[in-house]
């Protein structure tokens, strides 16, 4: 804008004119100039109207409008130029007067910016300096911090990677660096900053974990196939515990037997014997505590890697199945072999299995649980109890089905302390204690026939002291205490020890059967097989060989005999014996003995023997054929056959009393004496014995007389308060000979009419064979030819009470 001059002249019409005809020329539309000049007016922004005019192609009218609305606007600053035109004349003079001021302090300014920036630029520099100083620490702490995150990934990474290489046992650590690379990937403040470095850590981190699921998965494989194998060896080490401690508490009782013998019992003869129990506990306890030779960490190292991978569910499930697999499989044991063979490697496999799987329970952290071992438990227990049951009822053999059960009774015993129920296990071994006890009789039976058929039946003789400890100090059988001197000739043949043995070898089975597999009263159930094998085997044999024994010589059933008085005092020692082992105190034994159980065999071997005797005595009876029984005189010194039996008897007896028993002696030499009495009586019955005279009844007298002193003789081998009892019996055996005799002998028979004649001295008597005998009886005085010199005597009262005698028995007959 210019200064209007006073001078200046007002534009010309025609300018003024012209432009109002390119104006109207160009005007746009009235609307339009009303809108452009609302918004000039408002001040609004004119670009839409600019951009709608170029967008019409046509800018030339807005340019017209814009150019007239300028032109307006110049018009009234011209009109209020001229309004204020003295008031901007003495604003511009103000201004000149101000114009030399302002130089003035143009030049002050200028000076004090001058010194200002000279004394400000080392600031400025050491500012630029400071602000590029401090970008750079910023960009050195993001780096630093950035190369630290790094170097933390890379150690995490080198640890992992040195824990790998270290084997399985750093297989946990290596989780442990990955899980700490995997959160500082998943939750840092900003992503890593190098990108390759970042993937290669989120491919890696799978693989490695996968990496060591595979390796522990390898390792719990080959630790499942070892503790398979170490399985049966860990049994076989845990049962021969529980048969050392089963050893150990058969000492202790045999320790304490004698204590319970100087305790007092009460009326049921039980005894204090808590301190055994104790010590038997302790024991057990000890043994029970012993720590098992296997090792778990394999286990424990699978179940916490598995765990830290978030799959400890899976590998429970996996853990259970493989070892129900494994548990089937070490059924199979007994599948290619006999099970006689195979059930120790059968038991001690599942014992060995359930100790580990009682470990695994225990310290396993939640590994197994109680109903998952029962079921294992239950599964053995039912295939355990079929295999024994089918192998039990094939058997045939004692030894055999005691093997097998002492071997499950120490499986039951093992499991037992583990805290394992084993009463069906139990249950089949008591279900099979009858048959076992039939198969052992049945093997004791054959050894004691064997025993006997292999014995000569003589004196068994002893050369060294171990032989009479072994034969008979070790079953009680000596008959004194004192050692005697060797070689010992025993009272006894090879038989006695024999049987003996058999019996003790018996009677510890069926405890040991009966102790640890048979349940109940072991005691009563043992005595019960005791008395059997005494009576049905021991007792059956010998009489069977005593009723067969045609073969047998009078020293040999004179050896039987002995051996039975023998045998009684064994059966006694077989009693104690059972009693000690099961632990039943002795006074309680010996306060319920009962009978002798070989009775009917010693008294079918006295019967042999007394037959035996019989014979022999009978063969030297028939010898009696040269007795003269019409002799002229008497035989000075008895008959022939008297003497011969007196001989054998006299040297029968010098060997029985070295052998058999005073007792026994004693019933025999009455028996034999009885025999002989009968056999003189069947003298004078014999049918080839017509008649006889008091001669032959004198010679009869004698030999009465020689037997009667070998009766006398041997009386005096008893006690005294024995002996005139024995004397008696002996003498009472010949007491029918001896009343025959007497009457032959009498002066007056007929008294033996007379009742109370008959019964004081005639009483073992029978009139019929009186009658037979006193019709053969004749005196010499009738001879044939002693009638015509004494024709005319006076008869002989003898004859005539002995005719008297004749008449009445005809009578009575």
């Amino acid at each position: 804008m210019r200064r209007k001059l006073p001078g200046d002249a007002p534009p010309s019409a025609a300018g003024v004119a012209g432009s109002g005809h390119a104006s109207s020329a160009s005007a746009p539309s009235e609307a339009d100039l009303a809108q452009l000049s609302t918004a000039i007016a408002a001040g609004e922004d004119l670009g839409p109207f600019v951009r709608r005019a170029f967008a019409c192609g046509r800018p030339e009218p807005l340019l017209a409008s814009l150019r007239a609305a300028a032109r307006d606007r110049e018009a009234e600053i011209e009109e209020l130029c001229r309004a204020h035109f003295h008031d901007f004349i003495r604003a511009v003079d103000d201004l000149r007067s101000l114009l030399a001021d302002a130089d003035a302090l143009k030049g002050s300014l200028s000076a004090s910016h001058s010194a200002l920036l000279s004394s400000a630029a080392p600031l400025l520099a050491s500012l630029e300096s400071f602000l590029a100083a401090r970008s750079l620490a910023g960009n050195l702490s993001s780096a630093l911090a950035s190369s630290r995150r790094c170097v933390r990934l890379l150690a995490l990474a080198a640890r992992a990677n040195a824990h790998l290489h270290g084997g399985n046992h750093g297989l946990y650590l290596t989780l442990r660096a990955v899980d700490a690379i995997d959160r500082d990937l998943a939750s840092g403040p900003e992503p890593l900053p190098l990108p390759t470095l970042r993937r290669m850590l989120l491919s890696v981190v799978p693989a490695v974990r996968a990496h060591a699921e595979r390796e522990i998965s390898r390792e719990f494989s080959d630790w499942m196939v070892s503790i398979r194998a170490a399985s049966r060896h860990l049994g076989q080490v845990a049962i021969g515990r529980s048969a050392a401690a089963r050893q150990r508490q058969e000492e202790l009782r045999s320790k304490h037997r004698p204590l319970e013998e100087c305790i007092t019992l009460d009326d049921d003869g039980v005894g204090d014997l808590d301190d055994f129990a104790a010590a038997a506990a302790t024991a057990d306890a000890a043994d029970g505590a012993a720590a098992a030779s296997f090792d778990l960490t394999p286990l424990y190292r699978a179940m916490h890697i598995h765990q830290t991978l978030a799959l400890g569910e899976r590998f429970k499930k996996y853990y259970l199945e493989n070892r129900k697999l494994q548990l089937t499989s070490d059924f199979d044991v007994i599948a290619a072999t006999p099970f006689l063979e195979s059930h120790q490697v059968f038991f001690s496999q599942i014992a060995g299995f359930f100790i580990v799987e009682d470990r695994v329970f225990r310290t396993g952290g939640g590994l197994t649980s109680r109903p998952d071992v029962d079921a294992l438990w239950d599964a053995a227990v039912g295939k355990m109890v079929s295999v024994m049951e089918d192998n039990f009822s094939r058997m045939q053999t004692a030894n055999h089905l005691l093997l097998i059960t002492d071997y499950a009774a120490l499986l039951s015993a093992t499991m037992r302390r583990y805290g394992y129920p084993v009463g069906m296990l139990l249950d089949v071994l008591t279900k099979h204690r009858d048959k076992y006890h039939d198969l052992l009789l049945a093997d004791c039976r054959r050894q004691v026939a064997e025993a006997l058929a292999a014995d000569k039946f003589d004196q068994m003789l002893m050369r060294k002291e171990y032989e009479y400890s072994m034969n008979v100090l070790a079953f009680g059988i000596q008959s004194s205490d004192i050692t005697p001197a060797f070689p010992y000739v025993a009272p006894f043949s090879c038989t006695v020890p024999d049987i003996c043995r058999i019996v003790r070898s018996f009677i510890e089975d069926s405890v040991s059967f009966m102790a640890h597999g048979g349940g109940g009263d072991t005691y009563a159930a043992v005595k019960k097989y005791l008395g059997r094998i005494l009576s049905e085997v021991v007792d059956a044999s010998i009489q069977k060989l005593v009723d067969t024994g045609s073969g047998l010589s009078v020293s040999q059933a004179m050896q039987v005999s002995a051996n039975m008085s023998v045998m009684e005092r064994a059966c006694e020692f077989f009693t104690r014996h059972a009693a000690q082992l099961c632990g039943v105190p002795l006074r309680a034994v010996e306060r319920g003995r009962r009978d002798f159980p070989l009775r009917k065999s010693r008294d079918a071997a006295e019967a042999l023997l007394l037959r035996l005797l019989c014979a022999k005595a009978d063969e030297f009876m028939r010898q009696s054929d040269g007795v003269n029984w019409m002799a002229d005189d008497p035989p000075p010194g008895g008959n022939e056959y008297a003497n011969e039996v007196i001989i054998y008897l006299e040297t029968l007896t010098s060997t029985a009393q070295q052998i058999l028993p005073l007792p026994v002696l004693r019933r025999v030499l009455v028996a034999v004496l009885a025999h002989i009495s009968e056999r003189i009586v069947e003298l004078f019955l014999n049918d080839s014995v017509k008649r006889f005279n008091a001669n032959a009844v004198t010679g009869i007298d004698t030999d009465l007389k020689m037997f009667e002193a070998f009766a006398d003789g041997m009386s005096n081998l008893f006690v005294d308060s024995d002996q005139e009892s024995a004397k008696n019996d002996m003498k009472a055996a010949l007491v029918e000979a001896r009343q025959l005799v007497n009457l032959l002998m009498s002066n007056s028979p007929e008294t033996f009419l007379n009742p109370v004649i008959r019964e004081k001295s005639y009483n073992k008597l029978d009139y019929r064979k009186v009658a037979i005998i006193s019709e053969k009886f004749r005196d010499t005085s009738e001879s044939y030819f002693s009638t015509f010199g004494t024709r005319g005597a006076r008869q002989n009262p003898k004859k005539k009470s002995l005719d008297t005698l004749i008449k009445r028995l005809r009578e009575a007959s």
